[in-house]
């Protein structure tokens, strides 16, 4: 190229750069996920809400946590939109954790969600961390190495446990143990972003489906599962289906 024409080609290039680039950028129009936490469509107590089980065991709740992670969003025409990495520790006892904000999303029209229940592989892999992944929080293994993906604790009469407790701490990341479950939740009407107003939408998680199907659980046989393996993917299969965008 001629030197002395290259100015003559340079504000064309930088033309190029900039559209190429701004198919790629991370718009900040907010959208936030609002979870509340029902049993069996019964607004969840701890401590005090009595609920029944699938086979007719009563028991109540003293703790309820899950990590939620890895979004996507899937436009109207098909194209699924993975956002930057996010971890969200999401607790029964904390009101704020409830209301979470995800990362910047691509302007678009979207009809769906996608996310993990759990922390993927990778970050398992790395050790404690600090934020939503710090181990202060109660949700990581140190025996284990491996980050507890969801978490319930309550009583029932029927546990043979002592005290009568109920605990499943679910967990487990690798091969045949891996507890790890994607969750799609699909829009009543597709909507663009961004917008003017963060876009919130309300998410149900119904801890009933825990101990229903696929795998129908009985405290007085299973009132305990703190181990990965075959009971740790049985109640996570379950609980993968906890989860439903608040209807008006």
């Amino acid at each position: 190229m001629n030197l002395r024409n290259f100015h003559l080609y340079l504000p064309a290039a930088c033309l190029c750069l900039l559209l190429f680039s701004g198919a790629n950028t991370f718009h900040s129009g907010p959208m936030q996920l609002q979870f509340t936490h029902v049993v069996n469509g019964k607004p969840m107590a701890l401590q005090t809400g009595i609920y029944t089980n699938a086979v007719g065991d009563s028991f109540n709740i003293t703790m309820f946590k899950y990590y939620v992670s890895n979004f996507s969003l899937t436009s109207s025409n098909g194209q699924e939109v993975s956002l930057p990495p996010a971890y969200f520790l999401v607790n029964e006892s904390d009101t704020a954790s409830k209301t979470i904000t995800l990362p910047p999303i691509p302007e678009g029209i979207y009809s769906s969600i996608s996310f993990l229940i759990g922390v993927d592989s990778i970050r398992n892999m790395s050790g404690a961390q600090t934020g939503a992944l710090d181990p202060v929080n109660g949700m990581f293994w140190t025996w284990n190495s491996g980050y507890i993906m969801a978490k319930l604790e309550g009583l029932s009469p029927v546990s043979k446990q002592p005290n009568k407790l109920i605990e499943f701490h679910i967990g487990g990341f690798q091969g045949t143990r891996n507890t790890l479950r994607r969750v799609t939740l699909t829009f009543a009407k597709p909507f663009a972003l961004p917008q003017a107003e963060p876009v919130v939408m309300p998410i149900v998680a119904d801890a009933y489906t825990w101990f229903g199907q696929p795998n129908t659980v009985s405290f007085q046989h299973v009132s305990s599962c703190t181990t990965p393996g075959a009971q740790a993917m049985r109640i996570a299969d379950n609980y993968q289906h906890m989860f439903s965008i608040k209807r008006d």
